[in-house]
């Protein structure tokens, strides 16, 4: 075999035996899509237009070849038109399921071949949607750039949550914390059992002390660090899955938010996105991390399409009527300055926001499926958004995670040249890589949890086999494949808990959280990507009452008890010296001041009435 008739990686046929497409070389729309042709089919089949050829085939009459591409086989047998095409994908050289699928489809090749005719009678027109929809590259896309700066984006996401956390672990959930983990694991020894290890899947079943949980946190910072310099990112991305699991897995309900949930599953997948070796060059692509980037990217469009469509089916009249970013921005978590600002806007501005959400949230995912500049448009149109939520609020990291998935929509050729010279160069692939077999039972169990969630998420009752019921639970602890959807249902008002202590039970002093809404004149502060749990619980809390919410009670102990670790959650102390004698939490209404209000104050408040009774202490107090 002569080596010049073979193309470098590929097992090719001899020039003379394999097959030939013969296109019109005067067609632009031709010469895009053959050029794709050639790239799917890595050199078994031979590209001519004919007008090179034609002479060379007598026996096809010159009018068909300039209505229509013609496959010639080594045997003489010639398809033409759209039956042509999806003959020389046959070549491609892989097992391609979909294409067989799809001609086996009832009524596909028919219409194929009416679309085919169609185009061929309007290629100008065609041509021109090309260009518009693919761009001018005619390559196959690539997204090793995306690859790269994705993981090591998610290794900032990865460094953000664990320092958060290193700076809250022992408040929260330590020894003298507001709900300490190793009770929390005596309980659950004590009601489970041996069952006790799937349930709650953490490695503080080894040890639950404040040391070990903070060198957890110090453990996943160190290895994001490494994953953020790209050593060996697929081991990298293992033990952060692991730590991070143990954390929320312990962390109850300060770390029950969907953003821990989103970067478990981020950190799961993106394990098989990645090269299997200590120093990756990420100069190549193999198969399975392909497969690898769809599924992040169908968590990508589950993310943000169940976002929008839980706010219509919650049957929230305000999402239904594009009213309720007129209540947001007062009435969200933590709101910055910018929250205020922006809440003085009219009502046609915020119907129009919600309606430009709405149209983001439920159509944007769906440019995933689409062509590249399609896909550009999509994933732009989502980080935007992702934008002015950041802006507009404190969500922690949740934005910066979306925006890393967002990137993975951007193609080689969008980034600039000289990233693209370090990162796509096309070498051979070196090291081992994931093989597609290992990636499809990963796959198949994401299908399956994702149809159960979707069809929850559309308000569907469906009778779903036991096998599928058992998955479902099974994969419920590690909190690796979920459903998302915030602010299914708007709040219109902004209950706030002022808690309050005194000595003598006459006069109070309130305690000052560092972050949510208390002080009238104190100014709205970014604080974003780093969460304040307590902050964030404690909006959460104001909703319900406190018998509700058996976390509020344990809170006042240990605030009683002057808990250092707990006292450190909070801006201030009034009572610096001995912990008060009772403690009691006052309920207030609050409220955005106008721009035409007092200019020396954020917020307005009514009294609603006491939130929790006056507490005391039985117990001795903590030594400090």
């Amino acid at each position: 075999m002569d080596p010049n008739d073979t193309h470098e990686g590929d097992m090719t046929q001899p020039h003379a035996v394999r097959p030939l497409m013969v296109f019109d070389g005067d067609c632009g729309f031709c010469r895009f899509w053959i050029e794709r042709l050639r790239g799917a089919t890595r050199g078994r089949v031979d590209f001519e237009p004919f007008q090179k050829v034609a002479a060379d085939h007598p026996e096809i009459p010159l009018a068909t070849f300039e209505s229509a591409v013609q496959f010639i086989e080594p045997d003489g047998a010639v398809t033409s038109g759209a039956d042509a095409m999806f003959r020389t994908l046959e070549f491609s050289g892989r097992k391609n399921f979909l294409l067989h699928a799809l001609l086996a489809t009832p009524g596909f090749l028919i219409s194929a071949r009416v679309v085919y005719r169609l185009i061929a009678r309007n290629r100008k027109a065609a041509s021109f949607l090309t260009r518009l929809l693919f761009g001018v590259s005619v390559q196959r896309p690539t997204y090793l750039v995306a690859r790269q700066i994705f993981l090591r984006m998610l290794g900032v996401v990865f460094l953000i949550a664990f320092v958060s956390l290193l700076i809250q672990i022992r408040g929260l959930v330590g020894k003298n914390g507001i709900l300490p983990a190793a009770d929390f694991l005596d309980a659950v020894r004590a009601q489970t059992g041996g069952e006790r290890y799937r349930l709650v899947p953490t490695l503080c079943w080894f040890n639950a002390s404040n040391p070990f949980l903070v060198s957890l946190c110090v453990a996943g910072g160190m290895i994001s660090c490494a994953l953020i310099l790209g050593f060996a990112p697929a081991f990298c991305l293992v033990l952060l899955w692991g730590i991070y699991l143990s954390l929320v897995s312990v962390g109850q309900t300060f770390l029950s938010f969907q953003w821990d949930a989103l970067l478990l599953e981020t950190g799961f997948l993106a394990i098989f996105l990645t090269p299997l070796k200590l120093f990756p060059d990420w100069k190549t692509e193999s198969r399975g991390s392909r497969i690898a980037r769809w599924l992040m990217l169908w968590l990508l469009f589950r993310l943000t399409f169940e976002s929008g469509v839980v706010k219509l089916t919650s049957g929230d009249e305000t999402w239904r009527n594009l009213t309720a970013l007129n209540f947001h921005y007062e009435t969200q978590p933590l709101p910055i300055w910018t929250s205020w600002f922006v809440n003085q806007a009219p009502l046609w501005f915020q119907k129009f926001s919600c309606l430009t959400m709405f149209g983001i949230e439920l159509l944007a995912p769906f440019a995933i499926l689409g062509p590249r500049n399609i896909r550009r448009v999509g994933a732009l149109a989502m980080i935007a958004l992702q934008l002015l939520i950041a802006v507009t609020g404190n969500y922690c990291f949740f934005n910066l995670l979306t925006i890393a998935l967002c990137l993975l929509l951007f193609d080689d050729e969008m980034w600039p040249r000289r990233w693209r010279a370090e990162s796509s160069c096309g070498s051979q692939s070196q090291g081992l890589q994931w093989w597609p077999w290992i990636l499809a039972p990963v796959v198949a169990v994401n299908l399956v949890l994702s149809a159960v969630q979707l069809a929850g998420t559309f308000g569907k009752q469906v009778a779903w086999p036991r096998p599928v019921k058992a998955l479902y639970g099974a994969s419920l602890p590690f909190r690796t494949f979920n459903n998302y959807g915030l602010f299914a249902v708007m709040t219109k008002s902004r209950p706030e808990i002022v808690i309050e202590g005194s000595n003598d039970g006459e006069h109070w002093l309130p305690y000052e959280f560092k972050w949510k809404p208390g002080a009238l004149d104190r100014r709205l502060r970014l604080v974003a990507p780093y969460q304040p749990r307590l902050d964030w619980q404690m909006w959460f809390a104001a909703l319900g009452s406190y018998d509700q919410n058996p976390w509020f009670t344990n809170f006042l102990e240990r605030i009683l008890q002057g808990s250092p670790d707990v006292l450190g959650l909070l801006g201030s102390n009034p009572f610096p010296a001995t912990p008060p004698r009772f403690l009691h939490a006052v309920l207030y209404d609050y409220h955005f001041t106008r721009s035409g209000d007092d200019a020396q104050f954020w917020w307005k408040r009514d009294y609603k009435g006491l939130y929790c009774p006056t507490v005391s202490l039985r117990t001795p107090p903590l030594g400090n």
